[in-house]
């Protein structure tokens, strides 16, 4: 004879707190980077006790979404516990070994693109791209620096694989925190943009091998940033 089903146990008011918090950081609503209001200001928004919020914060903190700042409040350190887990494991990784998954991603990406890209998806290179070139001429690196990551992003983006972007958005964050910044000379700049623009015409051709080739020797041209202001 079976047993009778057990009673379904209700979830703490603090557990479905973390997973109220935890949709409304994965949504965008609290971005990365934000810092959440103050104890007393969250405790009225919610309708929840300190004790309840705290239990809550506290959790999302172990899981490495949030990160608590002494004496400066609490902040989204990530949108999920896969990014969290992407960029605690990137930020214990040797230098060389972000270059190779660099080089991995880009390569595979870049040639996902040249299949799959559209019409809009080469405008949008083609646009940043442009705005790399105007930072470096009016010789805002730190633009530069933005405006291509942005580019790359794109390129990702552009080979429609849900699971590659979202891997790539955490390290390629994690190549432009961790990897050594080092100025490129004029002749480095050079060849920086001629490889930038033979990637998006390999892309926009469709040829995978070409696409490959051209992120490859990005990478190789050393995977720094430009010197920032």
């Amino acid at each position: 004879m079976k047993n009778p089903p057990a009673p379904r146990r209700t979830a703490s008011l603090s557990k479905q707190l973390v997973d109220s918090l935890r949709e409304h950081i994965s949504s965008g609503a609290w971005p990365v980077g934000m810092r959440l209001p103050g104890e007393h200001e969250l405790v009225n928004q919610l309708g929840v006790s300190r004790t309840t919020l705290r239990e809550a914060l506290g959790a999302l903190t172990h899981l490495g979404l949030l990160e608590a700042r002494a004496g400066d409040g609490t902040y989204v350190r990530a949108s999920s516990e896969f990014e969290a887990v992407l960029m605690r494991r990137a930020a214990e990784s040797r230098h060389q070994e972000l270059r190779e998954i660099r080089a991995v991603l880009e390569e595979y990406a870049s040639s996902c693109a040249a299949l799959r890209r559209s019409p809009d998806d080469l405008h949008e290179m083609r646009t940043l791209l442009a705005e790399v070139g105007d930072a470096v001429e009016v010789g805002s690196m730190k633009a530069a620096v933005e405006a291509d990551s942005r580019f790359h992003k794109a390129i990702v983006r552009a080979g429609n694989n849900a699971l590659l972007t979202e891997i790539y958005e955490v390290l390629g964050e994690a190549v432009s925190t961790y990897l050594d910044s080092v100025p490129f000379d004029t002749e480095a700049l050079v060849e920086h943009e001629r490889l930038h623009h033979s990637l998006v015409a390999a892309i926009e051709s469709g040829d995978e091998t070409a696409a490959r080739y051209a992120a490859s020797a990005i990478v190789a041209l050393n995977p720094i940033e430009f010197e920032r202001d």
